[in-house]
C-alpha cells in the first residue's frame, strides 16, 4: 500500500506541538507507524497499479481532475481511506469523512449542509467519504441520493463487501465501482523495507529480518496490521539492535495485537466470514471462526443472535428445525455461560452448516416490502375485512368470506390479496425436500400462481 513515503500532516502538526513542549520522546512514539507511514502521493501506492500506473483507468480520471462519485471495494488494509484522501488532495477538493459505525442520517445531513456551505464560484465540490459504507441502512443510503445528484459531493464510499449486495441500486448506479487488490507478499515485504529505511525512528535501529513468514501470517494481507506487527515487534529492542524471527513474532504477538478485535473492523469482518460459512454449507470454516470469536472475548449472545438470524434467513423453510435449534442454542448460552458455552454454539453452527439451504422466506419478505413500496396502502378487500358492528355489516365487511376450515383440506379458493396486485408471487419454494412438498401442495390451491412444468411448457 505505502511505498517512498515521508511523514504524514498529523504527524507535522504532533510534532510541531511536541517541539514546542520540549518532550521529544513522545514526539514519534504515540503515532503509529503505519499512521507515520501513510503514503503522500498517488505513486507511494503498492499493490494497486491495475488502478494507478501511469495510463490505469483510476490514474486518468483523477488527474483530469473530473472525479466521479465512487465506490471503492477491496479488502481491509490495501489503501481505500488512504486512496480517498489522495484523490481529495490531488484534485484539489475539500474532504468530508464520515464512518458508517458511527454516523447516521442527522450525520449525512450535516455533511451535506456542509457541502452546501463551501460551494463558491467555481470551487470544485467536497469529497464526502464514507468508510464501510456497505454498513449503512437502505435510508441513510437514500439520504445521500439527492445530494449525488445534484452534484452537491462526490461521493466515495469505502467497503469490504461486494457493493452489487451492499449498496442500493439507485446510489451504484451513480457511481463508479474500483476494485482494489489484496496485497500479496512481495507488496507487504516492500512495505516493510520502505519502513526500515524511512521511517524516523526504525531508521535509528539496526533491524535485521531473518524470516518474514510470521509478519505475513499475522498481516492477512493487510497493510495497516502488518505496520503495527512490525511496530510492535521492533519495539521490543532498548539497545536498538534486533533480530526479526518467526519465534520472536509469535512470541511478542500472543495476546499483545488483537487479532480479533471486537469493537472493530475485525468484530463484523469474523462474524461475516461465520455467517457465510454456514451458508456455504462449509462446518469446518464455521467452527474455525466461531473459535476466532471466543478466543478474541466475543460476547457469545451476538454469536447466539447471528445464529438465529443465519437460520431464519439461510436455512429457512428447507428445514425449519433450523430455527429452534437456534433458539434453543440463544437460550442455552445464557444459562451456561462459558466456557461450556462454547461446546453449544459449536453444535448449533455444525448443524446449520450441513443443513439444507433456502432463503425463500427471506427473498419473500423481500418481495412483498417491494410491492407494498411500490403501490401504497391498497384498501383490505371488503370481504376481509372485520365486521365487529352493524354499521361495518351494513358496508358489506366481510360479507362473502369463506371459512376455510368449512372445506376439504382446509381450504377455499378466494381472493386474500388487493386486485391490485393478486397476481403478484412472493414466495417460490426452493429445491429442496421440505419445500417440495409445500410446492405440490400450492399447485393444487393456486395452479395460476405455481403452474406445474408441463403446464409451463404448455403455455411457452
Amino acid at each position: 500500500m505505502f511505498k517512498n513515503v515521508h511523514f504524514t500532516w498529523i504527524h507535522e502538526i504532533w510534532a510541531n506541538f511536541v517541539g514546542k513542549t520540549g518532550d521529544n520522546f513522545y514526539k514519534m512514539q504515540n503515532i503509529p507507524l503505519a499512521e507515520r507511514m501513510r503514503p503522500q502521493k498517488l505513486e507511494d501506492l503498492v499493490g494497486q497499479e491495475h488502478l494507478l500506473a501511469e495510463d490505469a483507468v483510476l490514474a486518468r480520471v483523477i488527474h483530469s481532475g473530473r472525479i466521479p462519485s465512487m465506490i471503492l471495494w477491496g479488502p481491509p488494509g490495501v489503501g481505500k481511506t488512504t486512496l480517498a484522501r489522495l484523490i481529495a488532495n490531488t484534485s484539489k477538493r475539500p474532504f468530508i469523512p464520515l464512518s458508517a459505525i458511527n454516523s447516521g442520517v442527522k450525520d449525512i445531513r450535516e455533511a451535506i449542509s456542509k457541502a452546501k456551505n463551501q460551494r463558491f464560484f467555481d470551487r470544485p465540490n467536497p469529497i464526502l467519504f464514507i468508510d464501510e459504507i456497505h454498513r449503512f441502512s437502505k435510508s441513510q443510503q437514500d439520504a445521500l441520493l439527492g445530494a449525488v445528484e445534484d452534484g452537491t459531493i462526490t461521493l466515495i464510499g469505502a467497503t469490504t463487501e461486494n457493493p452489487s449486495f451492499e449498496v442500493i441500486p439507485a446510489l451504484l448506479s451513480r457511481c463508479q465501482v474500483y476494485v482494489l487488490r489484496h496485497l500479496d507478499d512481495e507488496a507487504l515485504i516492500s512495505l516493510v523495507q520502505t519502513a526500515m529505511n524511512q521511517d524516523e525512528e526504525l531508521s535509528k535501529k539496526n533491524i535485521s529480518i531473518k524470516e518474514y513468514e510470521a509478519l505475513l501470517m499475522y498481516s492477512g494481507g493487510d497493510a495497516r496490521k502488518l505496520l503495527n506487527v512490525l511496530d510492535l515487534v521492533t519495539g521490543q529492542s532498548r539497545d536498538g539492535e534486533i533480530e526479526v524471527t518467526n519465534d520472536l513474532v509469535k512470541s511478542v504477538i500472543q495476546r499483545n495485537l488483537a487479532l480479533y478485535d471486537k469493537g472493530g473492523e475485525q468484530h463484523y469482518d469474523v462474524i461475516s466470514a461465520f455467517i457465510k460459512s454456514i451458508r456455504g454449507s462449509d462446518p469446518n470454516a464455521a467452527v474455525y471462526w466461531l473459535a476466532r470469536m471466543i478466543e478474541g472475548g466475543e460476547d457469545v449472545k451476538f454469536i447466539a443472535r447471528r445464529l438465529v438470524i443465519s437460520a431464519a434467513e439461510d436455512i429457512g423453510l428447507a428445514n425449519p428445525n433450523a430455527l429452534l435449534i437456534a433458539q434453543s442454542c440463544a437460550e442455552m448460552v445464557q444459562f451456561v455461560g462459558l466456557p461450556e458455552a462454547r461446546i453449544i454454539l459449536s453444535e448449533a453452527a455444525i448443524y446449520l452448516a450441513v443443513s439444507a439451504k433456502s432463503n425463500s422466506a427471506y427473498l419473500a419478505i423481500q418481495q412483498a416490502q417491494r410491492v407494498v413500496r411500490e403501490t401504497g396502502p391498497l384498501p383490505v378487500p371488503l370481504h376481509l375485512r372485520n365486521a365487529p358492528t352493524k354499521l361495518m355489516k351494513d358496508l358489506d365487511y366481510g360479507r362473502g368470506y369463506a371459512y376455510a376450515h368449512d372445506y376439504r383440506e382446509n381450504f377455499v379458493s378466494q381472493k386474500y390479496l388487493p386486485d391490485e396486485v393478486s397476481e403478484e408471487v412472493m414466495y417460490r419454494p426452493q429445491n429442496n425436500r421440505h419445500e417440495e412438498v409445500f410446492l405440490q401442495k400450492l399447485r393444487r390451491f393456486w395452479p395460476e400462481r405455481y403452474p406445474t412444468e408441463e403446464t409451463e411448457d404448455n403455455e411457452t
